[in-house]
């Protein structure tokens, strides 16, 4: 198992201290904490349970950093799972308090109940796991309503699941509604319009095909009965998808992925071929993995191939290997190039304004999909993204299947850029 990510540890650092009970029941918490891990998408059976009680039997229990991470060593074995355990193990063991919270903020506020906070990665899906069907608590203090005191709402007039879930920030949603999101995105279609051709093909109108008039009329002894006719071949560019998978875009990534597959099976979409490759402290080829039909099966092989996930960001020196490595290779056609990240970069600004400018030259067409735009106070503060943001077509938002669909209404116009132009006036 790979270096564990730091924003585990930030969350134990994070946590209160309460007191570690006498009598703690173990076996059977253990055995319950499990259980929601798996409600919440890890891969645990009996076995792995068994092995944690064990483990915990010969680690203590006295110790609160020691007692996380045994339950981690035995239950995490895949980057994408660390961010749930970490959140369930503050649900179920260290803050009960803010378990409360978590299940007000997933059923509906009737009586002007807010979240002080928005939930963050991973909290709703790990509250949603623990919970498993639980009503929401009484608040403390909180007079209760007399029994024949009925509340209706009328709800034939709220926006419809679909159409919340499409304005839904992917960090923000449930397990049921990741798996619904899914479901959409897998009907999306990203469509690109034809490049002008030097080639042509027979046509039965369009420009008189001289040479194959003549051909013909040579056949039948210089008598030229009728003319032939072509027209432009039709020819689509590739698509190349630059995604960044570290810690801050790690959510994301794998919806856009998800959405990834789909465009890359997809048929009549137009599409020459599909490359993807993955960054974070390195860029991985991830286009042979998108090609399986199976989505689940094509995603597991691209997050065990790319060992960088959730990890640290280092734009520059990436795009640095795409354009040595690959850009020869896949920028063909006249590729139009999506590139998935917040910006917000370890390397020198310099070195990522070059990489970035000699990436923009060889595309047919650059676009930014940063999910940081979904903030209406956004401005280009970061010197990753000031170096990045002038040799971009276009910047768009991409945290939300809206975002996406509007990404493939102007994919295919020249003339669209997004909020670059307003966000590069902030810069003068």
């Amino acid at each position: 198992m790979g270096a564990d990510s730091p924003h585990d540890v930030i969350i134990m650092v994070e946590l209160p201290e309460l007191e570690l009970p006498d009598n703690p029941k173990l076996a059977g918490n253990i055995t319950h904490f499990a259980r929601a891990l798996r409600r919440a998408g890890l891969p645990i059976g009996p076995g792995r349970v068994i092995d944690a009680i064990r483990a915990v039997e010969a680690a203590g229990f006295t110790d609160k950093v020691d007692f996380y991470w045994t339950l981690h060593a035995c239950f995490v074995n895949r980057p994408e799972h660390r961010r749930v355990f970490a959140q369930l193990f503050r649900l179920y063991w260290r803050d009960p308090r803010y378990l409360k919270h978590m299940m007000a903020a997933m059923l509906p506020a009737v009586r002007g109940v807010q979240e002080d906070r928005p939930a963050q990665a991973a909290e709703k899906r790990a509250a949603e796991a623990l919970l498993d069907g639980a009503q929401a608590p009484e608040n403390e203090g909180e007079e209760k309503e007399p029994e024949e005191t009925l509340v209706e709402v009328d709800a034939s007039l709220t926006m419809s699941t679909q159409e919340r879930l499409r304005t839904l920030d992917f960090e923000q949603m449930s397990l049921a509604e990741m798996a619904e999101a899914k479901r959409m995105l897998a009907r999306l279609s990203l469509p690109v319009k034809p490049m002008p051709s030097r080639r042509s093909m027979t046509s039965p109108q369009g420009r008189i095909d001289v040479q194959k008039t003549m051909r013909a009329a040579l056949r039948r002894g210089g008598d030229m009965d009728k003319l032939a006719f072509k027209q432009p071949r039709p020819r689509y560019p590739n698509l190349v998808v630059l995604c960044d998978i570290s810690g801050s875009m790690s959510q994301y990534s794998r919806v856009v992925l998800h959405f990834l597959h789909a465009v890359s099976n997809a048929k009549g979409a137009g599409w020459a071929k599909v490359h993807a490759f993955t960054f974070g402290t390195q860029l991985t080829n991830i286009t042979r993995h998108l090609a399986t039909r199976d989505v689940d099966a094509a995603l597991k092989a691209a997050g065990a191939q790319a060992q960088d996930w959730e990890g640290g960001t280092r734009i520059g020196s990436c795009i640095e290997a795409f354009n040595r490595d690959w850009s020869r290779r896949v920028m063909g056609q006249g590729a139009v190039v999506l590139l998935i990240t917040d910006g917000l970069d370890r390397d020198n600004p310099d070195d990522l304004a070059r990489q970035m400018q000699r990436l923009h030259l060889t595309a047919r067409r650059l676009i930014w999909l940063n999910p940081l735009l979904r903030w209406d106070g956004f401005a280009p503060k970061a010197a990753g993204i000031r170096a990045m943001l002038p040799h971009v077509d276009s910047f768009r938002a991409g945290h939300s299947i809206a975002s996406l669909e509007e990404l493939a209404a102007v994919i295919s116009r020249p003339d669209d850029m997004g909020e670059k132009a307003r966000l590069m006036g902030m810069m003068d």
